[in-house]
């Protein structure tokens, strides 16, 4: 939850900041989406090192790591600082390939959907950082956003380290296997394709609608935070949910609705009205929210012996997921004065996905399991 809220602060300041550096909409865009890049590239090294050296080690490491770029933010005031800083931010959002490969090795595989999904209640802290941003930085000022979680994520690194226990030794895994796994493994591009749906699509959303909500239908700055809270809140506690049915029915069955609902909800959202996009909005972070923990069933079901390098990989095309969306969604706002085909995208990519889960896991005959 503190990794989270310190990835999502600047998508929570963004209309803030943009009024402050004076920044176009595809500056602003950019300056939400970096932070995304580097948490969605390191998931795949840092998922690695949590399986050889254990997730106590890392995820101590990063946590204590995310209070830097969090405090150099407050000391340089321009746009340049504020890509650099949101870079180096970013490796908080790497947390979670780290806390998948560090929570599964506790649980058995049929609580492992459940299991991970509760550790995925932790995207709540995007929520948290959404809602209370816009009231500290009204109080307090904007850099005091950054000090106070960047505190917390200091202070949680020391607890972590001083009482978290790994639940066996670290295995011995070379670069080499893990270039492997990723290069011959191909569920594992499969599953990362429905991640970048799923997660990808939350994160997006989630970033990217106090802006949209503020240039769209023009609501206040706190009205925003508080929708887009509302939005993360559902998505995350759907995820445990997703967890648990796809420990019951499957991953793959609930994913075949999710994709499908998806579709609905990206049409929903291309409308000029408030109230059917809202409805949009939260049906689809219901949907988002229960795929992916229904992705994340599949990962250690997989693969359980190498459930770091595969969440890793997965989890980096989730966090990619969620950097191309806000660009392009600026992009094509400045070009086209709509956010319309942004979202018919979205629906796009989860016709194909839908297609792809048919055709690779939820196979109508029984007994038959696809080949890696």
């Amino acid at each position: 939850m503190i990794s989270f809220a310190l990835w999502g602060s600047i998508a929570a300041l963004a209309p803030r900041l943009r009024v402050q550096y004076g920044l176009t909409e595809e500056q602003t865009a950019l300056a939400v989406a970096v932070p995304v890049l580097l948490g969605s590239l390191t998931r795949i090294p840092l998922g690695a090192l949590a399986d050889r050296l254990g997730g106590r080690v890392v995820f101590t490491a990063l946590l204590a790591f995310g209070a830097l770029p969090a405090a150099a933010l407050t000391l340089f005031h321009s746009y340049v600082a504020l890509l650099v800083g949101g870079f180096f931010l970013g490796i908080a959002g790497a947390s979670f390939a780290v806390g998948v490969a560090f929570s599964t090795r506790w649980f058995a595989q049929e609580q492992q959907g459940l299991a991970l999904g509760i550790f995925g209640i932790g995207n709540v802290g995007q929520s948290v950082v959404a809602f209370s941003a816009p009231l500290i930085a009204r109080s307090l000022g904007w850099e005091a956003v950054f000090w106070i979680f960047g505190s917390a994520s200091l202070v949680w690194a020391a607890i972590f380290w001083i009482f978290a226990r790994d639940a066996g030794p670290p295995r011995s895994i070379s670069l080499r296997h893990v270039a492997g796994v990723l290069a011959r493994e191909r569920l594992s591009w499969v599953l990362a394709y429905f991640y970048f749906i799923t997660f990808g699509g939350f994160v997006a959303l989630a970033i990217y609608l106090p802006t949209l909500l503020r240039v769209q239908f023009n609501v206040t700055l706190e009205d925003a935070g508080m929708r887009t809270a509302i939005f993360v809140l559902v998505a995350t506690a759907m995820r445990p949910l997703g967890g648990w049915l796809s420990d019951r029915v499957g991953g793959a069955r609930v994913l075949t609705v999710v994709f499908a609902m998806i579709v609905l909800c990206a049409l929903a959202l291309v409308s000029q009205s408030f109230a059917v996009f809202s409805t949009g909005a939260l049906v689809g972070a219901t949907m988002l929210g229960l795929g992916n923990g229904a992705v994340f069933k599949l990962v250690p079901k997989y693969f359980p012996a190498d459930v770091g390098t595969v969440t890793g990989l997965v989890g980096a095309f989730g966090g990619l997921g969620g950097f191309f969306p806000p660009l392009v969604l600026g992009v094509l706002e400045e070009a086209t004065g709509s956010y319309a085909i942004g979202f018919l995208l979205l629906g796009a990519f989860a016709v194909a996905a839908a297609a792809t889960n048919l055709a690779v896991f939820d196979r109508p005959v029984a007994g038959r399991i696809p080949v890696k």
